[in-house]
């Protein structure tokens, strides 16, 4: 087996991903799963400077011995490796927590080895929880925290990645378990979806998400030029531009976390008179004084 894998090697697959420039300094999340795995040969074949990350949950029995599987991997292809420890504990909302500790001890920008098919899962789920605009867009591949550049590639295209230079990927048998939501998106409803389309969905849906975030894009820019802060304007201004205008202040004033629509048609409507001033979510509240709105504490 070659030590280390080569751009001409891994051909048109190699094209398809969003890394950084040639010699970067780069920190991959890198779990031992196929997707990861595949994260790191290609980082490489890119000729980033990698540092693999391996974070264990301590959620299962021999979690500590999959970060021995991407320690060999980094040895083999001439990255750096790092080993992080976080505590959770079972309990609610498992996945949401897991995400957040494991994200607390990597760098804001990451990559990750999030797929074309991780894409196609995210719109579904962001499609039952009543998402806009911006949850079908998906995941932005442009972006920086953190940055996934796999989002063209296929899943079974990272299983051929590492099956093509023999390496023998981590199974988290959490990934089949039907309590959690995303997994029955990724074994029952893709699947009945292609089936009923004749299709494959999942490219369907990628293409689509494109086309969304350009058009979210656009919407951004021309919400940028209306005062949030200016009742008048604001009610008079249609309303796509308006709510995004409402949405994008309330998320600074709530740390990056945006408020859900109720809350941003309630803003709305103390913009237009309707009331004097409303809650929105952890004792923040919008109030209307001489055609202006401001925010307070409870």
């Amino acid at each position: 087996m070659p030590a280390a894998p080569s751009v001409s090697g891994l051909g048109a697959l190699s094209e398809r991903c969003r890394f950084p420039e040639r010699g970067s300094a780069v920190t991959c999340a890198v779990s031992g799963g196929a997707d990861s795995l595949a994260l790191l040969v290609l980082a490489v074949a890119a000729g980033l400077e990698v540092t693999a990350v391996h974070v264990d949950h301590r959620l299962r029995p021999g979690s500590a011995d999959e970060a021995e599987v991407v320690a060999s991997a980094a040895r083999r292809f001439g990255a750096a490796f790092r080993a992080e420890t976080v505590h959770v504990e079972p309990g609610p909302n498992l996945e949401a927590r897991a995400r957040a500790a494991r994200y607390a001890v990597l760098p804001d920008d990451v990559l990750t080895g999030h797929t074309a098919d991780d894409q196609a899962e995210t719109i579904l789920l962001n499609l039952m929880r009543g998402s806009g605009l911006d949850g079908l867009a998906g995941m932005n591949p442009n972006g920086t925290q953190p940055c996934r550049p796999l989002l063209a590639i296929r899943r079974f295209e990272t299983v051929a990645v590492c099956a093509e230079f023999g390496l023998e990927a981590v199974v988290d048998p959490s990934n089949a378990d039907p309590r959690h939501r995303r997994n029955r998106v990724r074994h029952e409803l893709l699947p009945l979806m292609d089936e009923i389309a004749v299709r494959d969905i999942v490219a369907l849906l990628t293409r689509q998400s494109d086309l969304l975030r350009d058009e979210a894009a656009l919407l951004d820019r021309l919400a940028d030029e209306i005062d949030p802060t200016d009742a008048v304007r604001l009610a008079a201004s249609p309303p796509p531009l308006a709510r995004r205008a409402v949405r994008r202040w309330l998320s600074a004033e709530l740390d990056g976390r945006p408020p859900d629509a109720a809350a941003v048609e309630r803003v709305l409507s103390v913009a237009r008179g309707d009331a004097l001033s409303t809650d929105v979510s952890d004792g923040l509240w919008i109030r209307r004084h001489r055609q202006r709105l401001s925010t307070a504490r409870r």
